[in-house]
């Protein structure tokens, strides 16, 4: 009890190892968020100097060129690509479920005239100048996809400056405060044409932090409508801001216990942000100076480093494997060194429940998304297949991004989608391998040995007159082959041919790579 005393008066000692705690390491070219339950890493973000997030921009942009085969548009956005918009994305977006929509008293809902895709061609010709909102980051070879829904987020509300729908977060589940809310939202003074929804972390809010919340939102989106109407497409009217904000705005809940920065710069940046929000906040944020990064202090650093291995290892002993590809994330469940149990389908029922916790997880730290395939040890019993079931979907709640599963079936794969907004960690600070072209693997001397030898084979029987002695320059690896394994095959290959067979190696040359060169006029007769 004193403990949390003075945690609500900002006095105690920070521990990050306790409650839930936000963790920034900020540093001169990158910046890290971590967001840490009991010492167990939760949530994980980085962002990069020179980086351009785009997501949750507003552009004014023009419409290039319509596709009707894809049902779509595309919109210079004064970027590389242009931007993909669905025709569906173009239309006036219904409320999302987990939203209660609230009706206004005294303002009747004007009817309008329902729009469908096969409106939009017309309202948005080729040439016409749009407003529209990023909702996804450029990914791989694809542009970033755009919408005309455009909302502005706030702390407590999200202003949507073209709709005039009012709803409540669904996760505001006790009765009495929804009521409360609904009648601080009838008197919130909201212009003509506008719409807001409150958002999870109104719910015990005083109604003069809506009022100035609103206040705030309706002045960014003033600037951005100066700014659309003072200059031509394409130009950008609004970005969202950088990632210290966004945490302070999103994640600095009643939920957090505390907020520890090693940069002192960026600590007093995050108790202004929070002091505009709540006093209570601002004392929650506390400098935390340490010599070593401070991740590696607090022991969260070799789970991060975990974020990037393909097998992760469960409490029980089972583990993951989880591979990234381009069609969808696949996730295989093993039993490991989970195997001392004398119930077996006890100790099965036991791994895959860990498991499911731990895909939600990793599916956060990671983020990806897509489609993602979870192939659990077989249960035999409905019953079992129906609690890890549930467990996926309980630990998927707190995921920001939408998600939707779908049940296990008889094969034993589970079906669920997560929402992509932009680069999965591991593109986002890796590259592809340079020598194996992101494959991950490269052919073996014997192949190599092999091709080079059947390669030669061709080229001496084509200029069995012309050519004299041969010159093959080679890999270390494979040369080795040829002296140890397969030196008798090209001796044997060397007796067809008019002159000697000359092997070198280079090793700057890449194993699947070799070179046939022509001894006397030094010309290369072949080349892989």
């Amino acid at each position: 009890m004193i403990k949390k005393i003075k945690q609500a008066l900002g006095i105690a000692e920070p521990n990050p190892r306790e409650g839930v705690t936000l963790v920034i390491n900020a540093e001169k070219l990158e910046r890290r968020v971590a967001l840490v339950e009991n010492g167990s890493l939760e949530e994980y973000d980085v962002e990069r100097e020179g980086e351009d997030n785009i997501v949750g921009g507003i552009f004014k942009g023009t419409v290039k060129n319509i596709e009707q085969g894809l049902k779509a548009m595309f919109v210079d956005i004064g970027m590389e690509k242009n931007a993909f918009l669905h025709f569906w994305d173009a239309i006036p977006a219904a409320l999302d479920g987990g939203l209660e929509e609230i009706e206004r008293e005294g303002r009747p809902r004007k009817k309008q005239k329902k729009i469908t895709s096969k409106d939009i061609p017309r309202i948005y010709p080729i040439g016409s100048e749009i407003m529209i909102q990023v909702s996804k980051g450029p990914i791989g070879n694809k542009g970033p996809r755009v919408t005309t829904n455009i909302s502005l987020a706030g702390r407590y509300l999200v202003l949507m400056p073209f709709s005039e729908q009012f709803g409540i977060s669904r996760k505001v589940d006790d009765p009495k405060e929804r009521q409360r809310l609904r009648r601080i939202m009838q008197k919130l003074q909201v212009p003509e044409g506008m719409g807001i929804i409150m958002r999870t972390v109104a719910q015990g809010q005083r109604a003069r932090h809506f009022v100035r919340d609103l206040a705030m939102l309706l002045e960014q989106w003033n600037e951005v409508e100066t700014k659309r109407d003072s200059k031509k497409a394409p130009i950008c009217t609004f970005r969202e801001p950088g990632l210290i904000e966004r945490t302070a705005r999103d994640f600095l809940t009643d939920e957090v216990d505390q907020v520890i920065c090693d940069d002192l710069e960026t600590t007093e940046f995050m108790r202004d942000v929070a002091g505009k929000i709540s006093r209570r906040a601002k004392r929650r944020i506390h400098h935390f100076p340490s010599r070593r990064s401070i991740f590696n202090k607090i022991g969260i650093q070799k789970q991060i480093d975990e974020a990037f291995h393909r097998q992760v290892w469960l409490p029980c002993g089972g583990y993951l494997v989880i591979d990234e590809t381009e069609a969808l994330i696949a996730v295989d469940v093993n039993t490991g060194r989970n195997k001392g149990s004398r119930d077996v389908e006890k100790m099965i029922l036991q791994t895959n429940m860990e498991a499911a916790e731990e895909v939600a997880r990793q599916l956060r730290l990671r983020n990806i998304g897509g489609l993602v395939v979870v192939d659990f040890i077989d249960m035999r019993h409905r019953r079992d297949q129906m609690a890890v079931y549930r467990a996926m979907k309980e630990r998927l709640k707190r995921d920001k991004a939408k998600t939707q599963v779908m049940q296990i079936s008889a094969v034993g794969l589970m079906e669920m989608t997560r929402q992509r907004l932009k680069e999965s960690l591991r593109d986002t600070m890796n590259e592809p391998c340079p020598y194996c072209q992101g494959r991950g693997r490269v052919k073996t001397t014997m192949t190599m040995s092999v091709e080079i030898q059947r390669r030669l084979h061709t080229v001496i029987q084509r200029n069995v007159e012309q050519l004299g002695d041969l010159i093959v320059m080679v890999n270390p690896d494979v040369l080795n082959r040829f002296k140890k394994e397969d030196s008798q095959l090209l001796m044997e290959l060397e007796r067809t041919h008019n002159g000697r067979l000359i092997f070198r190696t280079d090793a700057n040359l890449h194993r699947e790579r070799f070179t046939v060169i022509d001894a006397e006029s030094e010309k290369t007769v072949f080349q892989s």
